[in-house]
């Protein structure tokens, strides 16, 4: 099982189009994959059960992949995400508005 934990800095979240993205990619992939955010967790193939969770800037996320490719499929989101997301071991993430604004939590 592979796990990495993120937070979302993109200033509108995680909205309709990249969450329709990341079931494009998950479903690529054998593994069973889920997305969790504070006390949900979500298949992360489902785009309705993605947008249920509204993930705001500075959420943070945590992507689970149990299966075959599991890693190869948390890479791959990870790299669909792109600059949506940071990795929150990096230390606390500031997202920002596109006029360079700091968005608070």
């Amino acid at each position: 099982m592979a796990e990495l934990t993120l937070t979302v800095i993109d200033p509108a979240g995680l909205h309709a189009r990249p969450a329709a993205k990341l079931v494009q990619v998950a479903s690529r992939y054998q593994s069973r994959i889920v997305l969790r955010s504070g006390e949900r967790t979500v298949d992360v193939k489902s785009l309705i059960a993605l947008l249920g969770l509204t993930i705001r800037p500075l959420t943070e996320i945590t992507l689970t992949a149990d299966g075959p490719d599991a890693d190869d499929a948390l890479a791959a989101l990870v790299e669909e995400l792109g600059a949506a997301v940071a990795r929150s071991a990096d230390g606390p993430a500031v997202a920002l508005t596109p006029d360079g604004a700091a968005v608070q939590p």
